[in-house]
Order: structure tokens, then sequence, then C-alpha cells
């Protein structure tokens, strides 16, 4: 294993990044952050973290688990490879991996904001062209964000409803205004996917399928797709950002871009490990340390790799639908996250390598602090306390077992709060008055195994005190539609989050976004406490109320017991083919999107 130099900014680095409010500009800018100015100067020839001199060519392989029925990924219908937004799409600015929240121009060359980002204007590049060669012009620009924004995916509906207008101010040029005072919307413009308007006259854009393959201006096209089994994705070799825009320079260099998809994890590693996949990223520390050791391993044909990063620990875990009446009171919520035996299960799964999620954004200076609410943090929570549920303003903590299969401390723990909601354990079963059993239904993807093992272990506790829920395993497709039609109890539930949160916090967990199909709400939060506190980090002009801001909304939402927490990756493990490179300097970000596989390259 190479041992490489790491840009990881520590909190105090982070929070000098955060601190200032963004300047009143009178001229177009090269870039534009969330709070400050940006790290590198209008002259900068290229990214810090990538290889201004990588070689174009090779391959990446790499293998998912499930299937596919879209190649669109910007509309809810349809189940499409969440890559493809990333990989095909390009926007009017880039996003730095280095920094909390920079963008420097892309297909934009130039952004100017009004002094209080109450308007943002863009001046496209002049050289940028979609994939067929046809120019990027402020008409596809405006129609994107129109079309995206009233039937794309609900990602962006939320940024478009704080739209006034949208309109070309000059040859070349386009401005949005907004109406509402949201500092981060001058941003969220600079990202959305910009699409050929031609494309899709007298064609049902939102219909998703596999018929219409995208037009966009990036650097890769869809080649060849085989229906639910693999997409290939080309690198165009016309792409016209590569020796124009310096966030482009040392990106995009492998020729070839394949997801081979696999009915389960095991199929997927047996395929790695017999060189049809190149590149895997395992999750499990155990099986890392384990079971990689075959012939490719051993040979030096396969090479492991740690990449450490600085982002928080966002929440993966086992998510309860609290619109359910099983989970509507949060001491039955409290039970099941007592009843869950963690330290056992970890011990069983990661052989206790992997520490905890303790909370939304832990391993990171946006986390809560422990112990009781104080400064600013209590003084943004202080008018909802009546309201807040225990814990949240005198602190809240994760139980911990006692790291015995039967955990009889969580057992007793989860006992009591069941009571205290009204549930007993009679005959055996857990009850109501009515006499009512408690059970609920617990929803898994097909080929999820390390899912599915977790769930036999929770199962088994659950059983101790009398509770016997029912798990169902279904393909993709059809965990697609029940989690965006809100149906189930309970199921598994991932939420990256950043050192620079925003607007995306609505769709998380705001009240408005609670009930819409395909909301990453899935825990269905709906608190006065948690919108205006959103409000305050959209708004806060200063590093002080920001970070305030952010670390009692962690508090709310940890202290609300939706989620059960299981283990984080404070890195990330890939192994992968000898010849496919990353550069030696690591951004904050580490491995996010945007990293692999777009600054490696291939090498001989």
């Amino acid at each position: 294993m190479r041992f490489r130099h790491v840009t990881r900014l520590t909190h105090g680095a982070i929070a000098a990044l955060l601190i200032g409010a963004a300047p009143a500009w009178a001229e177009p800018q090269h870039g534009i952050a969330m709070y400050g100015e940006p790290a590198m100067p209008a002259d900068f020839t290229h990214l810090p973290y990538v290889n201004p001199d990588a070689p174009t060519g090779g391959r990446i392989v790499t293998a998912e688990v499930g299937t596919f029925d879209s190649i669109n990924p910007y509309v809810l219908k349809g189940n499409p490879p969440w890559q493809l937004r990333f990989l095909i799409g390009e926007s009017l600015m880039g996003r730095s991996l280095d920094e909390p929240f920079t963008l420097y121009g892309l297909l934009a060359q130039s952004i100017e904001t009004g002094p209080n980002r109450e308007w943002v204007e863009f001046v496209l590049n002049p050289a940028a062209t979609f994939s067929d060669g046809s120019p990027v012009t402020v008409e596809d620009v405006i129609w994107s964000f129109e079309t995206l924004g009233t039937i794309g995916n609900p990602r962006y509906l939320g940024f478009w409803a704080k739209v006034e207008t949208i309109e070309e101010t000059a040859p070349g040029t386009v401005r949005l205004t907004f109406n509402t005072a949201d500092r981060e919307l001058a941003l969220l413009a600079g990202l959305r996917p910009i699409l050929k308007k031609a494309q899709w006259e007298n064609v049902d854009f939102a219909n998703g399928g596999l018929d219409v393959m995208p037009i966009t201006s990036g650097p890769y096209v869809i080649s060849e797709v085989d229906a639910g089994r693999s997409v290939t994705l080309t690198r165009n070799a016309d792409y016209w950002g590569r020796d124009v825009v310096p966030f482009e320079k040392g990106l995009h260099n492998i020729d070839e871009i394949r997801l081979e998809f696999f009915a389960d994890e095991t199929a997927a590693f047996e395929a790695f490990k017999t060189g049809e996949v190149n590149s895997n990223r395992e999750f499990n520390v155990a099986r890392w340390d384990q079971q990689y050791d075959f012939p490719m391993v051993q040979s030096g044909d396969v090479v492991k790799s740690v990449i450490p990063h600085g982002r928080p620990s966002g929440m993966t875990g086992f998510v309860m639908n609290s619109r359910q009446p099983q989970f509507a009171d949060w001491r039955v919520r409290d039970a099941m996250i007592a009843a869950f035996n963690f330290e056992f299960i970890n011990d069983a799964m990661t052989g206790s390598q992997q520490p905890r999620i303790t909370s939304y954004w832990s391993n990171s200076p946006l986390a809560m602090d422990a112990g009781p609410a104080t400064g600013r943090v209590a003084e943004l929570l202080d008018p909802f306390a009546a309201d807040l549920i225990p814990g949240t303003m005198d602190g809240y903590a994760l139980p911990v077992s006692d790291g015995t299969e039967r955990n009889r401390p969580g057992t007793r723990a989860a006992l009591a709060q069941m009571e205290a909601a009204g549930w007993t354990v009679q005959d055996g079963v857990m009850r109501n008055e009515a006499g009512a059993p408690f059970t609920f239904d617990i929803l898994l993807q097909q080929g999820a195994s390390e899912n599915q093992a977790i769930i036999d272990m929770y199962v088994e506790s659950l059983t101790r005190i009398g509770v016997t829920p029912t798990v169902t395993v279904v393909d993709d497709a059809q965990y697609t539609e029940r989690t965006s039609a809100l149906e189930f109890d309970m199921t598994f539930g991932r939420l990256a989050v950043s050192l620079s949160p925003g607007n995306e916090q609505y769709l998380y967990f705001g009240s408005e976004a609670a009930d819409q199909p395909g909301t990453r709400n899935l825990m269905g939060v709906k608190s006065p406490a948690v919108d205006s506190l959103i409000d305050t980090l959209l708004t806060s002009e200063d590093e002080t109320d920001f970070v305030a801001a952010v670390q009692a909304l962690d508090r709310v939402l940890t202290a609300g017991r939706y989620y059960i927490p299981i283990y984080q990756w404070n890195d990330s493990r890939l192994a992968h083919a000898r010849q496919l490179r990353f550069p030696d300097v690591i951004p904050v970000y580490g491995d996010f999107n945007g990293w692999q596989p777009d600054v490696w390259w291939w090498e001989e």
C-alpha cells in the first residue's frame, strides 16, 4: 500500500474557510464560495488534487448490485444507475472537492451576484458545445431550469420554487432573480444540469426509460446499454472543455467506464476476483482484511488503497417511517434503538473495527456537542423547547450495549420504553391494551446481503421483547417504487451530508417535502424547529450562526430517534487494477462524487 500526502482539513481549517460573508461583487468573477472567497485565484490552471499531465486511455469497470430500467437520471420515473447524472451531466459551474462549498467556471466562464445574492448572472463560455457538436445556448439553459424545476426529479423542485424570474440579459448571459432570502441559491443555480432543449421536442421528458439517451455537454457519452445488465460510457474525444476550461484540466482521462450489474454482493465480488471488474469499493473492514488475499492481489495485479477524508459521517442505518402508527411515538422508536445490539452486531460484521455513527454530522466540526445545549445552539432551540423530544436540549447519546448476544441492559430499556408508550408483553407477545400485537415490516433490497445479515441478528433481539417483525425482500424496481411512495415501515437508508449543508436539507428533513413522492425525508419528520433551523443555516451571514444552526439541527434530528445508526466509514477502501492510478494529493472530501473515476487515469 502506498503512502500518500493527504489534504485533510482540521476542524479549525474548515471553520476558517467558512468565516466571513461573501463580498458584494461589482463585476463578474471566476468562482464563488458559500462563505468568503474561492481558495484558487482567477488565473488558476487546474484543481489542486488532479494530475494535470495525466494520460488518457484505459477502462474502469465497476460492480453494481441490482439492476436498472432507465438511463434518464433527471426524472423521478424509473431506476437509473445513480452515477449517470455525475458522469454525463454538466453544469454551469463545477464543485471543488478541496473546499467546503466552492464553485468554479465550467459551462459558464463567469458568475456575478447581487450584493445580497438576490440574483445571480452567468456568462456562458462561447466554446461550450453538446456532444453532438451543437452550441450550448441560453435557450438551453432556461429550458433546463424550467423543465427540471417543474417535471424533473424532486431534488430540483425546491430550488425552482424560489426563482422569481430567469431571463437572457445579454447575448450568452442568463440571470436568475430569487424570491427568497437564501444565500445558497446562487451556488445551486451553478450546479443544475444543462440539457439540450431540441432533443426533447415532442418527447415525454418525464417518462424515463431506456429509449432516449440524454444529450449533454459532458466529457462522457453513453455508448452501449444492455438493459438491466450494463451501461458503457465512452470518453468524448471532441469534448469541448478539456483544453479550454481550467477546472477540467487533468480530469476525465479514462477512455471507457463500464457499470456491470449483479444480482447480489457475492456475485459482484466474485466478478472482481476473476478480473471481470477492475475496481471495487469495500465497505466492510473485516472483509477487507480477510478476503482480499486472492491470486490477483497476491500477484500485484490488484492494488489495495485506503483513502482518508474529512467529511461528515452522514446517516446510514435502518430508518423508521414515523408516518406509520407503529413509529409515530418517539418512545417506540427509542425502544427499537435500545433493542438494536450494535456492539454485538459490529463485532460480528466488522470485528468491531468500525465506529458507530453518533449523529448526522459526526466526524466533523458541525456535529452536535455532548451534554446540554449551550450558547447560540441553546438560543436557536429555546423557542421550540416545549415541543422538542426529550434529550434534545439536555443531551442525547445512543445506548451502548454490554456486547453480549443477549444484551440485557438494552432489552430492559426497550421494554421500559414500550411500556411507557402503552405496550406490554402478554403471553410472550408485545401487545397494547386492546390486545393487538406490535409488529412491523422491514423492507430490504434484493442482493443486499450485509443488510440482510444485520437484520437477521436484529430480529433475534426483537423476539426477546415479544416483537416479531416480517422481512420483505424485493427487487430494485419494487424497492424504488415502494420507498418513493413511502410504503414501508422500516428500511435501510443512507443520507450523505456535507461540510456546507444547504437547500438539500429541505428535501432530507423539511416538513413540506415529508409527504412528497420521491422525498429523501424517508423518516417523515415534520418539525417547526427543523424547518426554522434550515432557514437559519441558509440565511446566516457569518460562520458562528451557520455552525450553531447545523449543530442545533443535528441535535433535533438525532434526539428524534428516527434512524438506527450503524457504523461509519472515515476511510474509503478501494481495490483496483494496478494500472488504475490517482494523484498523491487527496482532497478534503476524499473518495466522493467527482473523484473516481474523474481524477483517475490508466497507466501501463
